[in-house]
């Protein structure tokens, strides 16, 4: 069977996890649709080996610099195949959320970038983080053309927009705003899951690591400008106003949601390098 569709999984020290993205991609009798390039980069654990386990259709690439970034060059390296889709590897996914993704890139006319609709499972978290998410689910950043937090496909035009990986931390954001609302597309009936923090600190640790790789994209690779602060703030307190039931909630985010801008700013300022934050209060073996 001929592979329509690359999909390139950076992962570092991902041992624990990646076998449950892997199993179920690979048992799917439309896996051949798909060519799969796990790069493990600057791995202490089991990745490679983990990965190679599971036989064709994944090929594996090891590297020894533990960088995201060189992980996704090392795959576009490696991969032969557009559309080509770009997912972490403690996501889940189905073969058939990512055909689509396949199908949409290349309608005639269609996006140059695309995501599934993104689904957080805060079964295991902390009531604090639940109700974070419970009104992030209302902001524009989230109903407007939302690509990434983990999934992100390109057409083959949509690669030729930029060269090499810029050296950011936020690859998704980065991609995103790549391309104008009109050119991306979050494909409807088709999700993927990712599981939230379990803790309001590990919450906090990593989406300060998020807004400090917002805040350091190069302005001149943004193509999509967004809506003023105050204009998406609004827009979120008029949704909120008439649910008196998620006034507690928005209480919890108007904290959660500051924090780690705040945070992210001052370790600009302070020149600090930053540091991987990854949650590991989800990396449970698989």
């Amino acid at each position: 069977m001929t592979a329509r569709m690359s999909v390139v999984i950076p992962a570092h020290d991902e041992a624990a996890v990646i076998g449950r993205l892997l199993d179920r991609l690979v048992t799917d009798p439309r896996a051949g649709e798909l060519e799969i390039v796990v790069v493990a980069n600057g791995c202490s654990d089991a990745t490679a080996s983990v990965a190679r386990s599971f036989g064709t259709p994944v090929r594996v690439v090891e590297i020894e610099e533990a960088s995201k970034i060189a992980a996704l060059d090392a795959g576009d390296d490696d991969a032969t195949v557009f559309p080509r889709a770009y997912v972490d590897a403690d996501v889940t996914v189905d073969v058939a959320t990512l055909l689509a993704l396949a199908d949409a890139l290349e309608e005639p006319g269609g996006p140059l970038v695309a995501s599934p609709r993104l689904e957080i499972d805060t079964s295991d978290a902390s009531w604090l983080v639940r109700q974070h998410y419970r009104i992030w689910e209302l902001t524009d950043y989230r109903s407007h053309g939302h690509i990434g937090s983990g999934i992100y496909a390109l057409s083959a035009d949509g690669r030729a927009r930029f060269a090499r990986w810029p050296r950011v931390i936020a690859d998704d954001r980065f991609v995103q705003q790549l391309f104008l609302p009109a050119e991306r597309r979050t494909v409807d009936g088709h999700a993927f899951t990712v599981r939230s923090a379990r803790t309001i600190s590990a919450h906090l640790r990593r989406s300060t690591r998020i807004a400090r790789g917002n805040l350091e994209l190069p302005p001149e690779t943004q193509l999509a400008a967004e809506a003023p602060a105050t204009d998406r703030a609004a827009n979120l307190v008029r949704r909120v106003a008439v649910r008196p039931g998620l006034w507690p909630a928005f209480a919890v985010y108007s904290v959660t949601s500051t924090m780690p801008k705040r945070r992210a700013r001052r370790l600009i300022a302070d020149r600090k390098e930053p540091e991987w934050a990854r949650d590991d209060t989800t990396r449970t073996t698989a």
